[in-house]
């Protein structure tokens, strides 16, 4: 699961700097991307939170 969250942040990545480069920062594609991407790197940081609590 963990690295599966990994990969799917990197790919998630990946696509928002490509459509970032293609449709321009703003676009509301590449923001879509971004907080999609803010998302995934919330629930990735949760769960280290709930794993150093043990």
């Amino acid at each position: 699961m963990k690295n599966d969250l990994v990969v799917k942040i990197e790919n998630v990545r990946k696509q928002m700097i490509n459509v970032g480069m293609s449709s321009g920062f703003t676009s509301e594609e590449t923001i879509r991307l971004s907080k999609k991407l803010d998302n995934l790197i919330n629930l990735q940081m949760k769960l280290f939170s709930n794993l150093s609590a043990y």
